[in-house]
């Protein structure tokens, strides 16, 4: 499972650096990508990791207990989004340190990314099914990091070169995240407790990242088509892996 795990880690970072390319190249069809990002993520939350949440974490810990480290995850995520600028959109009404704003957004996303993989090899110390389908979901996410990556810095007048870099450093990350937790082991109840802080994050990413963003200048029917047809992706998944 290890190998797997750190094989999804690379995954990971071709999913990156196609995120990047593709924002460069097609950014009339990123709604329709985003659109269906949103909808897988929010299904991880919702269908795989609050359920393995509870079921892990539910020996020792009261259901609102394990709610109440979801919620510690979603507003801690959004904190770190206002506090370090993740969205690309909010720095490019600013005249002032654009530069230096563009490296912070671009490096609280290559930490994010950090974190997915983190997410990805907790989550292969629960299952393999747990882990592929978390996997799954961080490969639709991290694609979206890859085009946040670079919007960030082209957004603040950094040139293509400079993009290039941090799209590297970003693609990388989820692959050192994935090496870290080889590095210590969780009892299984700490593993629901890490799940449901997960299941905030993704929670977040998806309802107040990539789901407004994916309608940010495409507003369509088939957008939001786009989202239930992620979630629903998700929720096959994991119907059937339980079979």
């Amino acid at each position: 499972m290890s190998q797997l795990a750190l094989l999804l880690g690379f995954a990971a970072l071709g999913a990156t650096l196609l995120g990047g390319l593709f924002a460069l190249r097609y950014q009339d069809k990123l709604h329709l990508i985003l659109g269906f990002s949103a909808g897988a993520v929010l299904g991880v939350a919702l269908f795989d990791l609050l359920p393995e949440a509870f079921s892990l974490a539910g020996k020792d810990y009261a259901a609102a207990t394990v709610t109440l480290f979801v919620a510690v995850g979603f507003f801690a995520f959004m904190f770190l989004n206002r506090v370090l600028l993740l969205h690309p959109e909010d720095e490019e009404h600013s005249d002032h340190g654009h530069h230096r704003q563009g490296s912070l957004g671009a490096a609280s996303l290559s930490l994010h990314s950090f974190l997915d993989g983190v997410g990805i090899g907790l989550a292969f110390k629960v299952s393999t099914t747990v882990g592929v389908i978390v996997a799954a979901a961080v490969l639709a996410h991290d694609f979206s990091d890859g085009i946040n990556t670079v919007s960030v810095i082209l957004k603040n007048r950094g040139k293509g070169i400079r993009a290039l870099k941090w799209l590297l450093l970003d693609a990388v990350a989820p692959v050192l995240g994935v090496a870290s937790t080889y590095l210590f082991t969780l009892t299984d109840s700490q593993l629901g407790i890490v799940l449901s802080v997960f299941c905030g994050f993704f929670l977040y990413i998806g309802a107040s990242d990539l789901l407004p963003e994916s309608h940010h200048r495409h507003p369509k029917v088939l957008t939001g088509l786009m989202n239930i047809l992620g979630a629903t992706v998700i929720w096959l998944a994991i119907h059937f892996a339980a079979l």
